[in-house]
């Protein structure tokens, strides 16, 4: 199982971002499970410091941008 998550407050783009994952998990068929990190020390355990930021089994993928379904779908393959 793979494990994503969504660093960020909650804000928009996190949101969105947090829908986006979703899509390409579905979209794959894949089994993930998908958590929210919200809090400010936790996102910064990860050396991120700009949000929305995606990280896929510990591994730090985009930082400060929303990615498209599709482009989440190239880094979970």
């Amino acid at each position: 199982m793979k494990k994503i998550q969504i660093l960020g407050t909650g804000c928009p783009k996190c949101k969105l971002l947090t829908a986006n994952a979703d899509a390409a998990v579905k979209a794959l068929g894949i089994d993930a499970a998908i958590e929210k990190v919200e809090k400010i020390q936790e996102i910064m355990k990860f050396g991120v410091m700009m949000t929305p930021a995606l990280v896929v089994d510990g591994e730090v993928k985009s930082v400060g941008k929303v990615l498209s379904a599709d482009e989440i779908k190239k880094l979970l393959i």
